[in-house]
């Protein structure tokens, strides 16, 4: 499948071991899909992602923008900037989530399958889903599935190879 990279998952990737033990599940989660999921897939990325990763500690940065390298950029051109104004103008998203809208908005453009992300705020969240289908749909497109690495490895899960 041809999955976006949204840039909680770099983030996860590379966190110090967090003390909240929800964060610390998902930052093994993620770990456990880049390990031994992510080469089953197509990883794409777009500049957006990268410049959110370029973001912060200097050193952080780095190795959040190492996991980022050598995905094929995707492109934001005039449909994604529509795509993205119309999120954020059909009030799917606030006003202030303009980089998530983006994120959304390229992954849709682009045809991706899966928006891989930990975002539960703006992305992955069920109840805003319907309207991201709907403005989406408007626009021509399909809203990808959009999803946490927790899902994709639940065929893992099931075969009783937990790690």
């Amino acid at each position: 499948m041809r999955v976006y990279i949204e840039t909680t998952i770099p983030s996860y990737l590379v966190a110090r071991p967090a003390r909240n033990i929800v964060q610390a599940a998902r930052q093994k989660l993620t770990r456990d899909w880049w390990r031994l999921q992510r080469s089953k897939h197509i990883l794409f990325t777009s500049q957006i992602a990268l410049d959110e990763a370029a973001q912060g500690d200097p050193s952080t940065a780095a190795r959040r923008l190492e996991k980022l390298s050598g995905m094929e950029l995707l492109e934001l051109n005039e449909e994604t900037e529509a795509l993205t104004l119309d999120l954020l103008k059909e009030g799917a998203l606030p006003a202030t989530a303009d980089r998530d809208a983006a994120h959304i908005a390229v992954a849709s453009v682009n045809g991706m399958d899966i928006l891989l992300s930990w975002n539960f705020r703006h992305i992955v969240n069920a109840t805003i889903q319907p309207a991201l289908r709907r403005v989406v749909g408007e626009a021509g497109f399909t809203l990808p599935v959009i999803c946490t690495p927790e899902e994709l490895m639940e065929e893992i899960y099931e075969q009783g190879n937990q790690t």
